[in-house]
């Protein structure tokens, strides 16, 4: 811990200073001509680039000079010490053994991925090739030295998986903890197509379930909801991955069934019953005792109980559905119009919260929009998000087209050439729903209900059909909302309605 500082004469001795750039009073990293410098101003200058205007040359521009404020290069600002790494003599920050971020990355590397024998393990030199040619190598530094020499850092799990103590295998992964670092790392394996790509949220459930699984006592429950999650909710959660990709509610909603059919168990335990005593009684009083939620998340494994003979047939009864209460037209118009000009809001929020105003979108399809999906069919911008695409308004168009030039999170290992409209921090993955979603209410606009009204107009201007297959919903879902929004279009026949039925020949006037 730092002494206390009173008197000047202690800061001088202690070595702070007041920074000649931001002015603030702390720990100084370097006396440059201007004055002394705080690591901040520091680290930030030396990641400034370009053309100098004293010489002419491309190199950083950690300088200033005097009267103009230009920008320039060491040599022309006087500065005595150098920036050129002892290995590569590019200019950079210097670290230990006057090495660049880039050079102390690579021996970095190197060292934790050493196989033994003094090189990179084979297998994992695409996972240090892409590390290492990151825009940002400084983050990539930082992040393996966090929580540096503790169990399940970054630097402890690429240690052993270049000895070779951690399998290259999805399985592998299930138990390592912490969770998060570890499904981090695996997703940059994936994106160095060293591991088989397989869907993020069922990666995530898979090791979530083994964990789970270890922590129910009774061996008998654990048998029994092992069974049910390997013949049911597996099943299913793989199935519907096979045909688009899984969303964070999906997973959720998988691993409620799990909890609940464990606390179900252990309910029945608790009042002498087991499966196979479980009566009708029963199953009403636990729906009685629990709420809404544990009724509908039970019910899945009391009809998995009852197709495998584990218990008798029961009358359950039917979940209700709901549905949030859209806003109206003169707020949504309201809403589209402050995104579209404000200028001071964030620019990935507004275009995300207008593609939810305009399209009808949930959260967890906007964040699967890939930039293949903004076409540009000649002067016109269309959206993909059915078939045809949907034509992008010229105000709304500019603003996509705006972000798409400056995507965040595009700096990252494994993110340069990211194909997500809405990049994620994480390795080849796109940003979280639910993060998309805070980011939109937090706008002032409410992602649920603003999507509720959208739709809900769409499908008062336009046939049920023609909504759904270009905004990607089921057209049962859309014929159903157009006849509770008292739509017009309740009656009306999808397909070529311009061609004439077969046998049928028209009557002509003079026959008339």
């Amino acid at each position: 811990m730092s002494p206390a500082y009173t008197t000047p004469e202690q800061c001088e001795r202690w070595h702070k200073r007041d920074c000649c750039r931001c002015g603030r009073h702390g720990w100084f990293a370097a006396r440059w001509p201007d004055g002394h410098v705080c690591r901040t101003c520091h680290d930030k200058a030396l990641r400034v680039r370009g053309r100098c205007p004293g010489c002419g040359d491309e190199r950083i521009l950690p300088g200033i000079r005097p009267g103009y404020r230009a920008l320039i290069c060491p040599d022309c600002a006087g500065f005595m010490m150098s920036y050129r790494c002892s290995r590569c003599r590019q200019e950079d920050k210097l670290h230990g053994g006057r090495l660049c971020t880039r050079c102390t990355l690579a021996d970095k590397l190197a060292e934790l991925l050493d196989d033994g024998t003094g090189r990179t393990r084979p297998a994992l030199v695409p996972l240090a090739e892409s590390l290492l040619s990151a825009d940002s190598p400084l983050s990539i530094l930082t992040w393996l030295y966090m929580r540096k020499g503790k169990t399940g850092s970054a630097s402890d799990l690429l240690q052993r998986l270049g000895r070779g103590e951690i399998e290259l295998n999805h399985e592998a992964f299930h138990t390592l903890q912490p969770w998060r670092a570890a499904a981090h790392l695996r997703e940059l394996l994936m994106a160095c197509g060293i591991l088989p790509t397989i869907d993020k949220q069922l990666c995530l459930f898979e090791g979530w379930l083994t964990g789970r699984l270890a922590a129910i006592a009774d061996p008998e429950h654990r048998q029994i909801v092992r069974r049910f999650a390997t013949w049911d909710v597996l099943p299913k959660l793989r199935g519907r991955a096979s045909r688009r990709p899984l969303t964070p509610g999906n997973r959720k909603y998988a691993a409620d069934q799990v909890k609940h059919a464990a606390a179900f168990l252990e309910w029945l335990s608790g009042h002498d019953r087991t499966l196979a005593t479980c009566r009708q009684a029963d199953i009403d009083l636990w729906h009685v005792e629990h709420n809404e939620h544990n009724r509908n998340t039970v019910r899945p494994f009391l009809l998995w109980c009852q197709t495998t003979k584990l218990t008798r047939r029961f009358r359950l009864p039917s979940p209700p559905t709901r549905r949030a209460a859209p806003l109206s037209q003169n707020e949504r118009l309201d809403l589209l119009g402050r995104l579209l000009t404000d200028d001071g809001l964030p620019l990935r929020s507004r275009v995300a919260a207008v593609i939810v105003l305009l399209y009808a979108q949930p959260c967890s399809r906007v964040v699967r929009l890939t930039m293949d999906d903004v076409v540009h069919d000649n002067d016109q911008v269309l959206l993909r998000l059915g078939e045809p695409p949907s034509p992008v308004p010229a105000p709304f168009a500019e603003l996509l087209l705006s972000w798409i030039d400056n995507r965040d999170n595009m700096n990252t290992a494994t993110n340069r050439d990211s194909p997500w409209l809405f990049p994620g921090r994480r390795a080849g993955q796109p940003l979280h729903p639910f993060a998309l979603a805070e980011l939109i209410n937090d706008l002032g606009v409410p992602a649920t209900a603003s999507r509720a009204a959208a739709i809900r107009q769409q499908v008062l201007d336009m046939p049920a059909p023609v909504v759904a297959d270009a905004l990607g919903y089921h057209q049962v879902t859309t014929s159903r909302l157009t006849s509770e929004a008292g739509g017009a279009w309740s009656r009306y026949a999808a397909g070529d309605h311009t061609r004439s039925p077969a046998g049928w020949t028209p009557r002509g006037t003079s026959n008339s």
